[in-house]
């Protein structure tokens, strides 16, 4: 039986996963199927219900990672630290069982760009993603988190999520604007329309910074790092590393990581052309 698998999220149209997964269906010969799916908040739920024993999984974005968590029978132990899935694997007897490929996902893409010691991080925004990278960092050893938010109020769950880490990091919170920065590596979550110049500014001093978007790219804080010549994580580095992971997870199979890849510098590459 052929095999369909999906990413779902609102808005989906501008994802590059359908790219990257089709790109390994191929190289691994897997006549599998995989697209973007527009699916709104509270519509998670009419979805994974209505779906045949073809499918066998689904990347979840926004607004979908907390959504699902009350529909899956097993969480995995990061999914569950996460509070957010955004990997949904569908077992053959029916079982749904949720992940997070977005921690190792991102713990991957920072270690592929740098090496060096991080002991202390700021985390721009406090959603879902924010809380899987902040709990990559603790992972790698970062053990001072410093979450920048508008409203702290809605930082609520990330906040207990990376206490709740077992390396226990000290984390705290703060506003979005303010004097610079102090820290190892700078992590953004945040849209590229909100990187004002005056929180470019506050970054400028932080020798490692992680744009989790990849679209627009460059954001105004990943041009600010490659003007200054400082270490570039970008938006593209995690999707590539947690598409990698959820691939693996779907198929059994090792993910051919170089080719996605591949595929998805010349789909943006395209985009950019335009």
């Amino acid at each position: 039986m052929s095999r369909r698998c999906g990413v779902l999220g609102d808005p989906i149209a501008h994802s590059l996963s359908p790219v990257l997964h089709r790109a390994a269906y191929a190289e691994l010969g897997l006549d599998w199927t995989y697209d973007a799916h527009r699916v709104p908040a509270g519509g998670l739920g009419e979805f994974v219900a209505g779906l045949g024993p073809e499918w066998r999984g689904l990347s979840l974005t926004m607004p979908l990672k907390r959504e699902a968590l009350p529909l899956v029978d097993r969480l995995t132990d990061r999914a569950r630290l996460a509070g957010a899935v955004n990997t949904l694997v569908l077992e053959d007897d029916g079982t749904r069982v949720g992940d997070n490929t977005d921690l190792p996902g991102a713990a991957a893409a920072i270690r592929e760009r740098t090496s060096v010691p991080l002991a202390s991080a700021v985390v721009l925004g406090g959603g879902a993603t924010a809380t899987s990278v902040g709990l990559a960092l603790a992972d790698l050893g970062v053990r001072s988190i410093v979450v920048a938010v508008r409203e702290e109020s809605r930082a609520a769950e990330t906040l207990a999520a990376l206490r709740a880490h077992p390396a226990e990091p000290e984390v705290t919170v703060e506003p979005m604007s303010g004097g610079r920065l102090s820290a190892d590596i700078v992590v953004s979550t945040i849209p590229a329309s909100a990187q004002a110049p005056e929180l470019v500014g506050r970054c400028a001093g932080v020798p490692v910074v992680f744009e989790v978007l990849y679209d627009p790219w460059p954001t105004p804080l990943a041009a600010s790092a490659t003007d200054s010549g400082r270490t570039l994580v970008g938006g593209l580095d995690l999707l590539v590393h947690q598409a990698a992971l959820q691939l693996e997870l779907f198929t059994g199979r090792q993910a051919p990581l170089a080719v996605m890849r591949d595929a998805g510098e010349h789909a943006l590459a395209a985009r950019h052309a335009d």
